[in-house]
């Protein structure tokens, strides 16, 4: 058969035109080419000259794209043109088969239709992009052309009486209507941007957006088919591989999904109703505004949705059909043909095309790649909403919060826990609901759309199948809530654990020098041991949902089979029964899933309801009535609220910032002579209940003067602030302001609170930088040698997730920012209460007398500080919440002198106190003095990471690119492996057996059926033969049923065999994962308690906390679900594709490059989607500490009035945690649409293998079925591969602490060769001792010597970092010991037992420490001693009368830290604890430090008295408290360099002791 346009058919007179032109069709095909190759001959040029001169196309920035008018409408019909065209291909191929010759006109004109299609689509993105309109008239001509073609063409068919029954004539009436409207588009184009026949085209200027470089996220603004493929997305994804993606990469956020324009329409909806209700006590309801504002999008996408659903049952239709048409010939009778013979070519039916199997095929094809790219626009549109309406409900709660009444938050109504809840539960809560919206109503669809075709295929014993499937989803659901249970206790358990740990580590020193550790170990392991049982039953659940999972559909298969077997007179085909095998796995999914959504609908109303009476919570009082006269308009008030404006808030430009040198002296104006800052008029004012906290009050604050507010504690000092603040709520009596200053208030409160930020953004606070203002402040708060402590001096952040201060340090700063400030008034509230008298003295004068009155500014300062009285203006005394006295300090003196005198006995104390404290090394020393331990350990371990970390970059900058990327691509497998062996190798034995068996058997069942089927279909052909026989068939019929049941049971062993494999299977690896949890997290927390003291010095303790609750969480909770997934998706895959290439074995050629791109895919995708959810989760956690903070500073910023910048600075976080959310979920959809492509083209290739080589029909069944769970699958894999990447690293950082190095424990005695009591006399032998903390650091002791006699009082001292302090760890072997030996009553300690030799030696540390629990635990948490010795021990240290007081007497409770004694009980405590031990030698280390004079002394007379006989060493920073000692040994530098008693020391006028006792004098 040669090829011909028309054919060359013997009788045919193709070429003939005796009717008329028109009338032969070959002729009218021919002309329908003219306009495809004029569109191709016209664009193709341009294309390539325009491809040419834009070599730099790339370079192109979006902001020249811009969507022509109907651009959506545009792709649409293009799609459907092309689509429209490929039938028209196919309906032309088939028709020419019925052909004696080739007829090239009957498919040639509708593939070069299609390729012209393309190119329309093509050449106009290019036009679009480059914003040049003119040239739409190619394609503009080119539809009409088209149009009147097809029209001829058309007429003809309908003159021949071609009606609807024939496919050619609808689909050229398709045509024709295509082309008519992509024509009226092309119209509306030139209608609206007139680029042509219009004298004045209309220029037209991109989206506001995409003219602002910094949008990344081009979702809204790309065309058609890279919205719907994610191609934008790309470049991102694909260079994620060389360099990680970075905040900068993924820019802004378009302006329509940013925050503040979602909170703007979801606050207006919300508004709307507020003012439509009658009823003002009725909460304006959150849904109705959520549907407001959101509506619209989630209808869109519910849409998309219900399409996508229709499509996916397209898949088990074409199967059916397929198998069905395999066998039936293509043959069609040609008694039929003539008769469809029309203008001298074939015309086939319009059902005839679906009967031919490639043609089923191919549709097979597009339905799923278009309902993978519906479901995946569903997703792609619910994401995108949910994230715009977590950011408008975040903007929403944090505008309540700079509302809230501060009585709120102080009454406990609304704690900080609840808060950060709504923002950190509550609206993820609502966001997931979001997501799973559409699912509420598409699933139910989905559901009954399902079984009605099950009925359709099998009748009524798919309705048994189907109620197998609903009985046991009211289980799941069961099942589901179940488990959200059992999640809440695991997490109460591992809080409580988190608590004991944190305990553990913060005090280990104290731990392991009393030998305690392995007790404390031991109460967390039994915690932990709480938490692995509620674990398991986690577990059990989990495993149970999945194993529910994978078993309902083999039950609803079994049911349903072989009900059809026993009932049903036809026997079940093949077509049929695996066409119900697809459509039973399509309904699992929803079932699945509904019990989860209904739970998260569930949630969601709680939320709802949750955030619905925060947002109606009281808020604070509006500001007018803090304005005496209401003189001042709200407009002037909103003018000075922007604290960038400082010029506007000084009008008078008193100083402004630059003039800050010579501060200018305020002319008083004649009216100002009495002028009055801030008037409170028979004030009355609540926190909120019904009784008023201050009553008549009646004050009056001086401008420009020192005002001072005392009073005993509690008598309402804060409170008068807070009241003129406008904080408090006001029963009666006003509060009147001078105008200009209530826009102009600074103000440090009692509790200090500080920013996560650096400690300049801290103390500036907003303001500009002015560096001689700046020095001034952190002069006048003595704040200079703290900063030098700090790693990176002032810019070192601070605050909750940087670096911790002490309270004095916080306090500082909080002043300082007051007095940063360029305001007119400054209130300060009580801020010498953390300070010593140094630094209060230093503060008063430099800060408050000097900075702040030379510039006139108006003080109110809160002070318990009687002697600051003599320099205050005016004094403000309160007594019990109302004022007694206000005055200058001579009228009280006058008028009140019974107050007066009780003031200067007060003062006479204070001076007392003030000798004892200069005495004592000042408390603000010792703060730095820690600090500066803290980074002096931690700076040796910087310079290790630094050299590794220069390492890695001199790797990076390699030119070589390579090897990061391979670095960044690798799977962690030896992560994994370390995983599962922990596990234990039975039950990875276990697990993988299990897994493999249960598959095996799942493909058993199904290659099962299809033999059954295909027999059935075998036997009905073979009875067909010998119908004639009668009595044949009457035999034939019951040999057929024997054999037909002979099926059954073997069906139903099989289904047996795999649900039990599902359990075991799904039970395996949950147990697994609790195994590994169980042992990974003992073996942790074993290496940490036993690791060496240095380990956390240098080790951060949040690293240390981060492994014992993130990481571990993960290991818990979520690596054995990821892995169970993992395996799951990868093993159906497997065997799917194994059964395919069993069926057909020509498809393994096809897989080659299939697997080739699914290898690429899965590789680019896993390193963008690491680095995605990295900066999610970076991102996340300013965005909380914001809110937290900003909840706990609510006084400051409200006085400061900073309530704009707090809020812009909340909006700019939302958006960068959304834009990486946003990305990532978009990463994923790009993902999912390549995968779901690639399992069609799966599908395509092996229904097209399966057509071609024709097996068993059963078989292709078989084939097909699988092929089509494949698409399912494919993307888990790769999804599952990323998450296990990430839970990975936790399995990883938690084996990099287990590689740590422990103590040695045992020593090279035995236990049993140590006296029982030794040491008995305390004689200890210092010989030639070096020590060290690391082997890579230098030696902190050389060479030491010395001696101590039994019972001897020995004094140590030197100055800071001279190696006093690693003697006395040197005694309890905590350090290394290189060279040289300490000798304890005839004993080397190095090599006696770590337990023992620390339990025989007692110590009292700098830092007294006490541990949660009990008084008796922290006594004695072995309890080996009796009640008597420990109330001996307490009354020897003095505590006995406190201990009996307080309930429960040595059971009393001690909370975290102690913090319920003072500091100098909590010393005594450790007093009474050294005590209790009744060792023979007491090492005192610095512990007079922070108690103070009075509590010393009952220590020093405690220990000369109870410890008289024994050896105490003291270490003393204070040489005063060992001028009493036998023998003093003093240090310089790690040297020993003096070495006898005090008195012989002090005679010696040069020895370095009696320096030290004249310089500390």
């Amino acid at each position: 058969m040669g090829l011909s346009f028309c054919g060359n058919d013997k009788d045919s007179n193709a070429y003939s035109v005796d009717n008329g032109v028109l009338d032969n069709g070959c002729f009218v095909d021919a002309l329908n080419l003219v306009p495809h190759v004029f569109l191709l001959f016209i664009t193709f040029p341009i294309l390539f000259i325009g491809w040419g001169s834009q070599s730099s196309k790339v370079q192109i920035h979006h902001n020249t794209w811009l969507h022509f008018p109907g651009h959506n409408l545009r792709w649409i019909l293009t799609f459907t043109l092309l689509f429209v065209h490929v039938c028209e291909i196919a309906e032309g191929i088939v028709s020419n088969t019925q052909m004696e010759s080739n007829h090239l006109h009957l498919f040639m004109p509708a593939l070069m239709g299609f390729i012209a299609a393309t190119t329309s689509v093509v050449y106009y993105h290019n036009i679009e992009t480059a914003n040049f309109p003119k040239l739409l008239l190619a394609l503009f001509i080119y539809w009409i052309l088209a149009f009147i073609t097809k029209m001829i063409k058309l007429w003809k068919f309908a003159e021949a009486s071609l009606g609807v029954q024939h496919l050619r004539f609808c689909i050229t009436a398709l045509l024709v209507i295509l082309y008519g409207l992509l024509m009226a588009v092309e119209i509306n184009v030139i209608r609206v941007r007139k680029y042509v026949f219009f004298a004045n085209p209309q220029r037209v200027k991109p989206p506001e957006d995409l003219q602002d470089l910094g949008v990344r996220f081009l979702q809204p603004f790309v065309n058609l088919l890279s919205k719907a493929t994610y191609w934008w997305m790309n470049p991102l994804i694909i260079g994620a591989h060389k360099r990680p993606i970075e905040l900068k990469k993924i820019g802004k956020l378009p302006i329509a999904m940013r925050a503040l324009t979602n909170y703007l329409s979801l606050k207006d909806a919300y508004e709307e109703q507020k003012q439509n209700t009658d009823d003002p006590e009725k909460s304006p309801s959150i849904w109705r505004s959520m549907y407001r504002a959101f509506g619209r999008p989630i209808l869109l996408s519910s849409t998309f949705r219900f399409t996508a659903d229709l499509l996916g049952f397209a898949g088990p239709l074409c199967i059916s059909g397929i198998v069905e048409h395999l066998k039936s010939t293509t043959e069609i009778d040609k008694s039929n043909k003539t008769g469809n013979m029309i203008l001298g070519v074939y015309h086939m039916y319009s059902t005839e095309l679906l009967q031919n199997t490639y043609v089923l095929a191919v549709l097979l094809f597009l339905a799923l790649v278009l309902q993978r790219t519906f479901l995946q626009a569903s997703y792609y549109v619910t994401i995108e909403t949910g994230i715009n309406l977590r950011g408008a409900l975040l903007a929403m709660i944090y505008n309540k919060i700079l509302r809230l009444s501060t009585s709120n938050m102080s009454m406990g109504e609304m704690t900080l826990g609840q808060i950060n809840n709504l923002v950190a539960i509550e609206t993820n809560q609502l966001m997931w609901f979001l997501f799973l919206c559409p699912n509420l109503w598409a699933m139910p669809v989905q559901i009954i759309m399902g079984v009605i075709l099950l009925y359709y295929l099998l009748g009524n014993s798919a309705i048994i199948g189907a109620g197998v499937i609903l009985l046991l989803a009211p289980v799941q659901y069961l099942i589901a809530t179940k488990l959200a249970d059992t999640q809440k206790s695991t997490l109460d358990y591992s809080t409580d654990r988190l608590k004991k740990t944190t305990e553990i580590l913060k005090g280990i020193k104290l731990l392991k020098l009393y030998a305690w550790d392995n007790i404390f170990c031991d109460s967390v392991e039994e915690t932990r041991e709480k938490e692995l049982t509620s674990l398991k039953t986690f577990a059990l659940y989990t495993s149970m949902s999945i194993f529910m999972n994978a078993a309902i559909p083999i039950a609803a298969v079994l049911a349903t089979f072989v009900t059809h077997a026993y009932i049903e007179e036809d026997r079940l085909g093949p077509a049929k029964a695996f066409a119900s095998l697809a459509l039973f796995h399509i309904l699992v999914t929803p079932l699945f899933l509904l019990s989860t959504v209904v739970r998260f609908a569930v949630k969601a109303l709680v939320s709802v309801q949750k955030l619905s009476e925060f947002l109606q919570s009281d808020e604070i009082g509006d500001d007018s009535w803090r304005n005496g006269e209401m003189s001042m308009p709200l407009e002037t008030g909103k003018k000075y609220k922007y604290p960038g404006d400082t010029k506007a808030i000084n009008r008078k430009g008193r100083f402004r910032m630059d003039n800050y040198e010579q501060p200018m002296r305020r002319q008083l104006r004649p009216t100002e002579t009495e002028d009055v800052a801030v008037q409170v008029d028979d004030g009355y004012f609540t926190w909120g209940s019904s009784l008023s906290t201050l009553s008549d009050i009646n004050i009056r604050i001086p401008t420009g003067q020192l005002t001072m507010i005392v009073g005993q504690v509690g008598c309402g000092k804060s409170s008068l602030l807070l009241a003129m603040l406008g904080e408090m709520q006001n029963i009666s009596g006003k509060v009147s302001w001078s105008n200009k200053n209530r826009y102009s208030v600074a103000y440090a409160a009692q509790k200090s609170w500080l920013l996560n930020a650096t400690v300049e953004d801290n103390i500036t606070f907003g303001s500009p930088f002015n560096k001689q203002r700046y020095k001034a402040v952190i002069d006048a708060c003595s704040l200079q040698p703290d900063i030098d402590l700090l790693p990176f001096g002032d810019q070192t952040e601070i605050g909750e997730r940087g670096i911790n201060l002490s309270g004095g340090q916080r306090q500082r700063i909080c002043v300082a920012r007051a007095l940063y400030q360029n305001t007119n008034m400054v209130f300060l509230d009580d801020p010498f209460s953390a300070l010593d008298i140094h630094l209060s003295d230093h503060l008063m004068q430099e800060g408050i007398l000097t900075f702040l009155q030379d510039n006139k500014r108006t003080v109110v300062l809160v002070t318990h500080k009687l002697q600051y009285l003599i320099h205050a203006d005016w004094i403000i005394a309160m007594k019990d919440g109302s004022v007694l006295r206000e005055g200058t300090l001579k009228d009280i003196q006058t008028h009140d002198v019974e107050l007066y005198e009780h003031w200067k006995t007060l003062m006479n104390r204070h001076d007392q106190e003030l000798e004892k404290e200069t005495e004592l090394e000042s408390q603000t020393t010792l703060e730095r003095k820690t600090l500066r331990r803290a980074f002096y350990s931690r700076e040796a371990k910087n310079q290790i990471d630094d050299e590794d970390e220069e390492e890695e970059v001199e790797e990076d900058e390699d030119d070589n690119m390579s090897t990061t990327t391979s670095r960044r691509s690798k799977i962690p497998w030896r992560d994994c492996w370390r995983y599962l062996s922990s596990g234990g190798f039975l039950m990875v034995f276990l697990m993988v057996f299990s897994k493999l068996a249960k598959h095996s058997v799942m493909v058993a069942i199904d290659y099962w059926l299809a033999k059954w089927t295909s027999s059935n279909q075998r036997n009905e052909s073979f009875a067909n033969l010998f119908a004639n026989s009668t009595n044949y068939t009457e035999n034939n019929d019951g040999r057929q049923n024997t054999e037909h049941h002979s099926y059954v049971p073997v069906f139903i062993i099989l289904c047996g065999a795999a649900i039990a494999l599902c359990l075991i299977t799904s039970l395996t690896v949950e147990f697994l994962g609790v195994a590994a949890a169980t042992n990974l997290h003992h073996n942790l927390l074993n290496k940490i308690i036993h690791a060496p003291i240095r380990f956390f010095d240098i080790t951060p303790l949040g690293q240390i906390l981060n492994r014992f609750s993130a990481d571990t969480n993960i290991i818990d909770q979520h690596i054995p679900s990821t892995l169970e997934s993992l395996t799951r998706s990868t093993l159906l895959c497997l065997s799917a594709i194994g059964v395919i290439a069993f069926v057909t074995p020509t498809f393994l050629i096809a897989l080659v490059p299939l697997a080739v791109a699914f290898y690429f895919i899965q590789k680019y995708f896993r390193v963008a989607s690491r680095d995605l959810q990295d900066l999610d989760d970076s991102t996340q956690l300013p965005l909380l500490c914001h809110f937290s903070e900003t909840a706990e500073g609510l006084t400051t910023i409200r006085a400061f009035r900073h309530e704009a910048r707090f809020k812009q600075r909340m909006l700019e976080l939302t958006d960068t945690n959304n834009t990486a959310y946003l990305f990532l979920s978009a990463a994923n959809r790009w993902l999912e649409v390549r995968t779901d492509y690639l399992g069609a083209m799966i599908v395509l290739t092996a229904a097209v293998a399966a057509i071609r080589s024709s097996p068993q029909s059963g078989l292709v069944g078989l084939g097909l079925t699988y092929a089509l769970t494949v698409t399912n699958y494919l993307n888990w894999v790769v999804r599952n591969l990323a998450d296990l990447e990430v839970q990975m690293a936790a399995v990883k950082k938690v084996n990099s602490f287990l590689s740590t190095e422990s103590e040695n424990y045992e020593g090279s005695i035995d236990v049993s060769q140590v006296p029982e009591d030794w040491p008995q006399h305390g004689e200890i032998k210092i010989q030639d001792l070096c020590v060290r903390y690391d082997p890579m650091l230098k030696p902190v002791l050389k060479h030491v010597n010395a001696h101590i006699n039994p019972g001897q009082k020995v004094g140590i001292c030197g100055r800071t970092g001279s190696g006093k302090s690693s003697l006395s760890l040197a005694f309890f072997n905590m350090v290394d010991v290189f060279e040289g030996k300490i000798v304890i009553d005839g004993i080397d300690i190095c090599k006696l037992p770590l337990h023992t030799l620390r339990s025989r030696l007692s110590i009292i540390l700098q830092d007294p420490m006490l541990f949660s629990g009990s008084i008796r635990l922290n006594l004695d948490p072995e309890h080996t001693c009796t009640d008597d010795r420990l109330w001996e021990a307490l009354e020897i240290a003095q505590l006995k009368n406190m201990v009996k007081a307080l309930p429960g007497g040595l059971d009393a409770v001690v909370t975290e830290g102690g913090e319920n004694f003072s500091v100098g009980q909590r010393q005594l405590f450790c007093l009474a604890r050294a005590f209790v031990r009744k060792s023979s030698i007491l090492i005192m280390d610095e512990a007079t430090a922070s108690i103070d004079m009075a509590t010393e002394n009952i220590l020093q007379k405690v220990v000369m008295t109870a410890f008289a006989d024994r050896t105490v060493v003291t270490i003393a920073h204070l040489v005063s408290s060992i001028l009493e000692a036998e023998q003093v040994l003093v240090f310089s530098s790690g040297n020993l360099v003096e070495c006898d008693s005090a008195a012989n020391l002090l005679k010696q006028e040069d020895s370095v002791f009696h320096l030290l006792v004249q310089t500390h004098k």
